[in-house]
């Protein structure tokens, strides 16, 4: 059993300097197996009975690879709550290890953990290495000297037993209010566990430290390391370092001497100077140049202990607090406006790249460019992935649990913290800073959330980040409430909306709309289409989805928060836009409702980015979903994009044309760097008819990194019910670089700014679309025509006398089920009489036959198109 896998240790390891990971586990409850530590990593103990295992696993994730469970059948409906027993998840559980390895004399071996949730012993050949009280805290990483434990044996054991997690006594990795909670509340070795072999020095990970400032040409890189003397005399060693990439030319030596006393540590460095060096941009803003470094340790000439290979790159990234108070971020010089979305795990916290690669593009697609991961440090691929695409990362630790058990905190019921409370913060934060340190892609590390750590922990947080020099910003919290004196305040907000809030909010001048940085920010939407929706909802669920706006619905949030409902959403939905007759009437609605909240929240911020108060930066909450959700995404959990995504995407187009909400202005808006000249701006309001209310055409100059106010809408008093305006952004040679269409009301929403709660404004007044539920009919021709095994092209074609209202267009392979990942140039896209539109579309290379399904407001019954 696992033959194959554990061959990788089934010889003498001479010479091996360097890690090997575990490959796999065996994995049985306390409940069946005991808890005689001892005897189960005897290596004569037979574990072949126990559950086989991935090396990252959780305890239910390990039980799902396992087949005990499936999540189709598990997200299903209810299923999750009412078909899985909770019992078994209420005691320990054992991860087993055994190999065959001889150790060759003069050499030292490690044991080395990333995080175990939440808190384990581990024994080794029957014993122990660490308890509970020191492998604590789900990023609690350690290393262990098990050399005397393995020294004189061939066989060998290693296990785990990992202690369920309670998120008031636990620094774990939980979900608050964003989902149910996993069985296991996420308990399990979720990140590797490796084996390290060295001679006399250990070295521990690179830190990779460099001088550049914008402008500058020339960057001195300076490579450095802990190295540990592990011998009872001194000794002397050699640090060895490279630099390799882009035609690397360097000049000094890559090459440190130095002498050791017994058993001391010490940071030990060597730089160099790289001539020309490249350097590395968001990805709106320029390349991703990764140079690659490497590093060893010699004694005598003998590679005593190495590095891996590690990628870095050269970017300054820095934050200022501006006179209003607000964050403000610079990268390599340039005022950096961060449009981003709160990141979510798998709920079971298992790790797929391919899925992550993924959604990191689904977020440069919408023209954002950050992730915050708020407690959800994840693996240390997604950080590779974010410096090789350009996508920034704030990271920091979660609110609402343990993580913030501080006196002051009046929101959290967690035990405060106690000494060895301060310990695990203390070995979390240097691990994780040692995983990030080396990385472009890392904005910032926030320290706290909802609330700002104590003054001991602050010390403790900032003094890890210091030693392991770290060269990104550190904030207190993401939001307003307090400080501690050595970082100073936050300049983020938080003060809402999660729930669904009308367009005009987000260009008002309180609470959370555009101005100032907002940490966590959204109208609450992101209502899946029907492909997805058949995978997780009985039809009961969709009686009362569509129906019943105060029934808590177990695929929102928990039945404790105030989100566990729709009332506030389906309140705007049946009152702007009219009671659905049925379920398809009410997810097209959804869709429209949740395409306007997002593009309204992304323009507004994006056209206030130079305001007299600026929006220096927005969060959206949340980017996706841990398990399929009705609710805070931009894209649904099987990665279908919907209204929310395509309103995101219009929102934040590179260069962009925006209506203002308040005054009817219109906002010529650049992202770029390098975008700038003459601009033509083409203004058209149309009646539901068809007939033409007003025509403009502006002409203004575009300047990189701005925006600002160019014209007013004319035509908005001739209003009789609704109108659409449509604004085409082109360049000096006539391309359109954005066409953006609004549907405006001469009713108004209302907010009750002062009767806010901390997740919502009331509506007193409601604008009134319901003339768009009786619409002419349009008629639209498609054609699809593919490019290649990848891509296809669509034209559409309005032939009508009146506009055609919000196309939708789904991408299904040859048995109608949806093709995902799936990257639109536009998508729910409003049409005028006699207009064509053309939009590509490009899909994975194994989606076979594909079609394009056409549906909209007034076209009919949807339409099935086949590629020509």
């Amino acid at each position: 059993m696992h033959l194959l896998s554990r061959l990788i240790l089934c010889v003498p390891l001479v010479s091996a300097i360097g890690n090997v990971v575990v490959p796999e586990w065996d994995l049985q409850s306390t409940a069946k197996a005991g808890n005689d530590l001892a005897k189960l990593s005897s290596a004569k103990y037979d574990s072949s009975s126990w559950y086989s295992i991935s090396a990252r696993s959780t305890v239910f994730a390990g039980l799902l690879e396992a087949g005990v469970y499936n999540t189709n059948q598990l997200f299903y409906s209810k299923n999750l709550q009412t078909t899985v027993d909770y019992l078994p998840y209420y005691s320990p559980w054992l991860y087993r290890y055994a190999f065959n390895m001889v150790l060759p004399k003069a050499t030292h071996l490690f044991l080395q953990t990333n995080g175990i949730t939440s808190k384990a012993d581990i024994y080794f050949n029957g014993h122990k290495v660490a308890d509970k009280k020191l492998q604590a805290g789900t990023y609690g990483g350690h290393t262990y000297d098990i050399t005397d434990i393995v020294s004189g044996s061939t066989a060998h054991a290693l296990v785990i037993q990992a202690y369920p997690t309670d998120y008031n006594q636990d620094f774990a990795q939980g979900f608050v209010d964003w989902n149910p909670y996993p069985p296991d509340n996420g308990t399990g070795v979720w990140r590797d566990v490796s084996f390290k072999q060295t001679e006399s020095l250990f070295m521990g990970p690179l830190r990779i430290v460099n001088d550049y400032q914008p402008g500058a040409s020339d960057v001195k890189v300076t490579l450095k390391a802990d190295i540990t003397n592990l011998e009872d005399a001194s000794v002397s060693g050699v640090l060895e370092g490279a630099i390799t990439g882009h035609g690397c030319k360097t000049t000094g030596q890559l090459s440190q001497t130095f002498k050791l006393g017994p058993k001391e540590t010490r940071t030990i460095s060597t730089s160099a100077t790289i001539k020309g060096a490249k350097i590395w941009w968001p990805y709106q803003w320029g390349d991703q140049p990764l140079y690659a470094a490497s590093a060893s340790v010699s004694v005598h000439g003998s590679v005593s202990d190495k590095v891996d290979t590690a990628n870095f790159g050269i970017r300054h990234v820095t934050k200022e607090l501006n006179v209003h108070n607000d964050t403000i971020f610079f990268v390599n010089g340039q005022p950096f406006q961060v449009l981003g979305g709160g990141y979510a795990p798998d709920l079971f916290l298992r790790w797929d790249e391919a899925k992550f690669e993924a959604q990191a593009q689904y977020v440069l697609d919408m023209g954002l460019n950050t992730i915050r991961l708020e407690g959800k440090q994840e693996q240390p691929e997604l950080y590779d992935i974010a410096d090789r695409i350009g996508l920034m990362v704030m990271a920091g630790w979660e609110c609402c649990d343990k993580w913030e058990a501080w006196k002051y905190n009046e929101d959290v019921t967690a035990t405060l913290w106690n000494d060895n409370d301060y310990q695990t913060a203390n070995y979390s934060m240097r691990h994780e800073a040692s995983m990030m340190q080396i990385h472009p892609s890392m904005l910032a590390f926030l320290v706290g959330s909802d609330y700002w750590p104590d003054d001991r922990a602050t010390a403790i947080y900032v003094d890890a980040l210091d030693d392991l020099d770290w060269q990104s910003p550190i904030i207190c919290s993401a939001a307003q409430r307090g400080y501690p004196e050595i970082l100073g305040p936050s300049g983020l907000k938080m003060p809402g909306p999660y729930d669904w809030v009308p367009p005009n909010y987000w260009f008002g001048n309180q609470l959370g709309a555009a101005f100032g940085f907002g940490s966590e920010l959204g109208s609450g939407v992101g209502t899946p289409e029907m492909g997805s929706l058949t995978k997780f909802l009985s039809d009961d669920d969709f009686t009362d989805l569509w129906t019943k706006p105060r029934k808590g619905l177990y695929h929102m949030s928990t039945n404790a928060s105030s989100f566990f409902d729709r009332h506030i959403y389906d309140k705007g939905l049946f009152n702007r836009y009219g009671e659905p007759s049925d379920l398809e009437d009410y997810l097209l609605k959804a869709q429209i409702m949740d395409y306007e909240a997002t593009r309204s929240e992304f323009e507004g911020y994006s056209a206030k980015w130079n305001a007299d108060h600026p929006a220096t930066g927005a969060i959206y909450w949340m980017l996706n979903n841990a398990w399929p959700s009705l609710h805070w995404n931009l894209f649904d959990y099987y990665l279908h994009p919907a209204g929310a995504y395509f309103g995101a995407k219009m929102g934040s187009r590179i260069e962009h044309v925006a209506y203002g909400y308040h005054g009817g202005q219109v906002y010529l808006i650049n992202h770029s760097l390098d975008k700038q000249g003459s601009r033509k701006i083409d203004m058209e309001l149309m009646e539901l008819s068809g007939k033409v209310l007003s025509t403009q055409t502006v002409s203004a100059d575009t300047e990189p990194n701005t925006s600002k106010s160019v014209a007013s809408v004319p035509g908005l008093d001739k209003i009789k019910d609704i109108a659409f305006l449509r604004l085409i952004l082109s360049d000096s040679d006539g391309a359109v670089l954005s066409r953006n269409v609004y549907w405006l009301a001469t009713s108004t929403d209302k907010l009750e700014w002062k009767k806010s709660s901390w997740f919502s404004t009331p509506v007193s007044e409601w604008a009134n679309f319901t003339a768009l539920n009786t619409m002419k009919a349009a008629s639209v021709s498609a054609t699809v025509e593919s490019s290649s095994s990848t891509s296809s092209s669509v034209t559409l074609e309005n032939t009508a006398d009146v506009p055609a209202f919000f196309i939708r267009l789904n991408l299904v392979d040859a048995s109608g089920d949806d093709v995902n990942p799936v990257l639109w140039t536009d998508n729910y896209v409003t049409l005028w009489p006699k207009e064509k539109l053309s939009l590509e579309v490009t899909y994975p290379a194994d989606s076979g036959s594909v079609s394009v399904q056409m549906s909209g407001s007034n076209i009919g019954t949807q339409q099935t198109v086949n590629s020509s």
